[in-house]
């Protein structure tokens, strides 16, 4: 099954702050968010953390990235093909780092495959419900590529 992916992170290069994935079927969303960075970027500070917990109750919210990448295992254990699907190529870098849980180590998984497509057109911050939610962001994403050819 795809799942729809998005992230928030801490401006260019900076911490993971929230993952969320979305599935093709069902209703079964993952949201997590993680510690804050002890400096925040400004933008991140104004656009993304007002909405950081801004989720539905039932959804995993603040974890360590230990406990992130468990649930994410957990998430995905009975799907035989996950496919992670994303608009943005850091999205799926966050993703695959946060499978790491230390030197050598990493989440089970017996395999998935990771896309990254081309949303010409697409807007999460235009498409969004809440804008730089990653759940929402993911949602959006999952509503345009159902709705279109991609």
């Amino acid at each position: 099954m795809r799942y729809f992916l998005d992230t928030e992170f801490n401006g260019f290069g900076g911490d993971l702050i929230s993952l969320a994935l979305v599935p093709e079927y069902g209703d079964q969303d993952f949201y997590v968010s993680l510690p804050l960075p002890a400096k925040v970027h400004s933008w991140v500070q104004q656009n993304v953390i007002p909405y950081l917990r801004s989720v539905p109750l039932g959804v995993d919210h603040m974890l360590s990235r230990e406990q992130a990448a468990r649930h994410i295992e957990v998430y995905l254990a009975n799907d035989p093909d996950p496919v992670i699907v994303a608009d943005w190529p850091d999205d799926l870098g966050y993703f695959c780092h946060l499978l790491v849980t230390g030197p050598g180590e990493m989440i089970t998984i017996d395999g998935l495959r990771l896309e990254l497509i081309n949303a010409a057109g697409f807007s999460a911050a235009a498409n969004s419900r809440m804008p730089h939610n990653a759940l929402y962001d993911a949602r959006a994403l999952k509503d345009f590529c159902l709705g279109s050819a991609y």
